[in-house]
């Protein structure tokens, strides 16, 4: 039974690890594969709700060390190779990302306490089902083939995530705070919106790259916070095969992360986002016809 589990992380942590920094939503895919395959590895239904609620946002901190490691040099503003100049630039960067996650982290933090304390469910609670996942990949699949074309022979003002204003980098925050719906793509989201502005497709994606340090740490340590006041007001056990399996799924979301962020990177200095576009479409059709009939 362990075994299984284990597996299971495994697969969570490649499908983290691949549709995280692809614009085809890693909330989605994994809310599709907690219907298919969902851990069981504990009868008490409520814990496991509970587990799975802090899994699929803890697991993406494998993924945020991933770009940690990938782009240290340019995030880390003490290197001793770096000219004052260029410190200076990171530490304008970080403020640029610190002003994009306000957004998200507004509605994160403010709007949807006040939604679960209203309502009794948070928005994740109202949204995560396979209705709304399938409906936000076909919509923004259709936008990524819209926009695309529209974009087609434009000049971008913005090439590098240096020259990204304040002003801009807000803009590209609210884009991002579009997320929350399941199915959305934090960095699809994040990407189309940068390209409408007028931000070329490298810069966005790195840009989007940065805004999930913060924002996907941040969301981690609010869904641990919950998970222990659960388990103190609760007094259950959590089984040893818990702890393993979400260290597992962290670890290989890391490990996918690293050349998922390299074939993107190499991706759209030469290719279009229409083709994730068609697979949205085609993803988010299998969805509803699969829950549908089942």
């Amino acid at each position: 039974m362990v075994i299984i589990e284990l597996l299971k992380a495994l697969l969570y942590g490649i499908i983290e690890g691949i549709t995280e920094w692809l614009p085809i939503s890693s909330t989605g895919h994994l809310i599709i594969l907690q219907e298919l395959i969902p851990f069981s590895f504990s009868d008490n239904a409520e814990f496991m709700a509970e587990f799975w609620a802090m899994f699929e946002v803890v697991i993406q901190l494998g993924a945020v060390f991933a770009v940690v490691l990938l782009f240290w040099n340019k995030l880390w503003p003490f290197g001793r190779k770096k000219s004052t100049d260029e410190k200076k630039q990171t530490w304008q960067l970080w403020l640029r990302v610190v002003v994009g996650c306000i957004p998200a982290g507004f509605i994160g933090v403010v709007v949807d306490k006040l939604i679960e304390k209203a309502t009794g469910k948070d928005i994740n609670g109202w949204l995560d089902n396979a209705t709304v996942v399938a409906a936000a990949l076909i919509v923004y699949g259709i936008a990524f083939i819209v926009i695309e074309r529209f974009n087609r022979n434009r000049k971008y003002k913005v090439t590098s995530v240096h020259d990204i204003s304040y002003a801009t980098a807000f803009e590209i925050g609210c884009f991002q705070a579009l997320a929350f719906v399941p199915g959305t793509s934090r960095s699809g989201s994040t990407i189309l919106g940068s390209m409408l502005i007028g931000i070329s497709r490298p810069a966005a994606a790195e840009f989007t790259f940065f805004l999930a340090i913060p924002i996907m740490g941040g969301a981690s340590l609010l869904k641990v916070m919950d998970f222990i006041v659960y388990l103190s007001e609760s007094s259950v056990i959590v089984p040893s095969v818990a702890w393993i399996t979400l260290a597992v799924g962290c670890l290989v979301s890391f490990l996918v992360s690293i050349a998922s962020i390299r074939f993107l990177m190499n991706f759209v200095k030469k290719h279009s986002f229409s083709a994730f576009g068609w697979y949205r479409i085609a993803l988010g059709l299998l969805v509803l016809v699969w829950f549908l009939v089942r």
